[in-house]
């Protein structure tokens, strides 16, 4: 029988290389006088041992396979070995980024309904304060010192019996729920996504497939629930010395550092994180030889960000740059090296973004555009090739439904036979050699006339001036209207002038030519998980009031 639990694997690596590095978390006021991180490090049979004796406290103190129970732990031990123990013992995880806004929080938490809330001091607090979960949470749990509430602490559960005994396991099949994970909710409120085992154990699977990892190698990813696969894939990981909920704030030293000091061959990060280290190592003259592939994902990159880290690394060193979302990840894989030599003059000409081929084991269909539920798949729906309509995937990795929002699931799957088909919300299309272009997102679309515009390829034709850091197509009273956030790199810049330029690139193209109107933004609002999804609702309702 296939172990659908991905926790078995910490328990067979702790067995078949017991002394091999799991994983290394930067410790409190961790740079030294040489500014050298210093890092707490376990082993995976001392991260085996961890985990099996949290799993013994969490039962001991009254959770129980099922329930499902918030977790606010920032990244670092106590969040992995708590995550590996929940998965083991079938307790189920719920993710709801704080980012995502105190509204939003509560009616997330109203919505899951979480009978355990696990976190730190400061999160038990906003829980009592902003009255989250007051009708479903019985069982707490504290990081640290436990004040004015009550509950238990992480310290009592470690520390409750420390056999050498393994905890009791979850023997997970393919349909239980694992966990639900919210989505960073750039265009609304957060939705839950449910997780089965099956779907994590479909990932990882493709994941390993797709990127050709191999046991040993080591990984720095930025983004820390990425690093629950690690022990299934075999590899050691690195957490970075980093707020992971702003990656664009990153000091860039700090992913630097340990990409040299550990030798990581592996790292994931946003596109933001991803422009502000190479921007730092071009100037720096920092080489990064050790790595051998790169992982970027959340929004799309420029190529000029892209251009830039390439520059970094060996040759032939790739950075992968795949599509998809909470709700079906991976979908396409594309890399660097196609981006740059063949898809970056499709794309400065308004043809969108390449994403690459579908991963092997994951369908993708483009069918028309439309903002109504369809319930049941038809080969109908399907616009001729070449066409741009609405991302539709199936595949293992491929959810469901979101957790008690009904509406929301009708409108995002369709049903085919026993499967599910994810309606991704992206406009695209495919071309003659099989690559998924990405249009953008199908709410973005904007009307000029009888016309209707899409966010990306429009955009991308405007990216390509050097004094343009990005910008975001949005629509004002019918009217398209290009904001522009302009390139530091360049300082004070004649805005009348690159207006007129930009007005001169809108001209050259048929497709831009109904675009007149252009905003300069001192900075675009973007998501608060990756930092990379222009916000541009936001930017709408900006432009429209600059407007009056």
């Amino acid at each position: 029988m296939k172990p659908y639990n991905i926790a078995a694997a910490l328990g067979e690596r702790a067995v078949s290389q017991p002394e091999a590095l799991a994983i290394a978390f930067p410790e409190k006021n961790s740079i030294d006088q040489n500014g050298i991180t210093r890092y707490r490090t376990l082993n995976f049979r001392e991260l085996s041992f961890e985990t099996n004796c949290v799993a013994r406290g969490l039962l001991a103190a009254g959770f129980e396979k099922g329930d499902r129970v918030l977790m606010m732990v920032p990244p670092g031990f106590d969040f992995f070995v708590l995550a590996f123990a929940m998965l083991q013992t079938g307790i189920v995880p719920v993710f709801i980024d704080p980012g995502s806004g105190i509204g939003n929080m509560k009616q997330c938490i109203s919505e899951a309904a979480p009978v355990g809330f696990i976190g730190v001091r400061k999160a038990h607090v906003a829980r009592i304060l902003l009255g989250w979960g007051k009708k479903s949470i019985r069982k707490k749990l504290t990081i640290g010192a436990r004040w004015f509430w009550d509950g238990t602490t992480v310290d009592k559960i470690r520390n409750y019996n420390r056999s050498k005994e393994p905890a009791p396991f979850f023997d997970a099949s393919e349909n239980d729920l694992a966990a639900i994970i919210y989505t960073s909710g750039s265009t609304g409120v957060p939705k839950g996504v449910v997780y089965t085992h099956g779907n994590f154990w479909a990932q990882l699977e493709l994941v390993r497939s797709a990127f050709h990892f191999t046991p040993g190698e080591i990984d720095l990813p930025t983004f820390p629930p990425f690093a629950l696969f690690n022990p299934a894939l075999g590899l050691t990981t690195i957490i970075p010395d980093m707020d992971t909920s702003k990656p664009a704030a990153v000091r860039p030293q700090n992913i630097i550092g340990p990409i040299l000091q550990f030798n990581i061959t592996s790292m994931f990060g946003s596109p933001a994180l991803i422009d502000k280290v190479g921007r730092y190592a071009e100037a720096n003259g920092v080489q990064l030889p050790s790595l051998k592939r790169v992982v970027s994902a959340g929004a799309p990159a420029s190529t000029k960000a892209l251009a830039r880290f390439a520059a970094l690394l060996s040759p032939g060193v790739e950075i992968y740059t795949p599509y998809g979302a909470t709700e079906a990840m991976p979908i396409t894989k594309v890399g660097s090296e196609q981006v740059l030599r063949e898809a970056e003059d499709k794309t400065a000409r308004g043809s969108g973004i390449c994403i690459g081929k579908p991963v092997q084991g994951i369908e993708v269909a483009i069918i028309r555009i439309s903002d109504e539920e369809i319930p049941d798949w038809s080969a109908s729906l399907m616009v001729k090739a070449g066409e741009i309509g609405e991302i539709v995937v199936k595949g293992p990795n491929v959810t469901h439904s979101y957790f008690n929002r009904k509406g929301d699931t009708n409108l995002a799957k369709i049903r085919d036979g026993n499967m599910v088909r994810h309606r991704m919300g992206d406009l695209g299309y495919f071309d003659g050699e099989g690559n998924l272009w990405f249009c953008g997102r199908k709410s973005h679309r904007v009307k000029a006339g009888e016309e209707e515009l899409y966010s990306i390829p429009v955009e991308y034709i405007f990216n390509q001036h050097p004094r343009v850091h990005r910008t975001a197509l949005v629509g004002v009273n019918g009217e398209p209207v290009l904001c522009v956030e302009m390139e530091e790199a360049y300082g004070r810049i004649d805005r009348q002038k690159l207006k007129a330029e930009l007005l001169g690139l809108a001209a050259a193209h048929p497709m831009t030519a109904g675009v007149k109107t252009m905003l300069f933004h001192p900075g675009f609002p973007v998501d608060f998980r990756h930092n990379a999804k222009i916000i541009r609702e936001k930017l709408a309702v900006w432009a429209k009031n600059k407007l009056a």
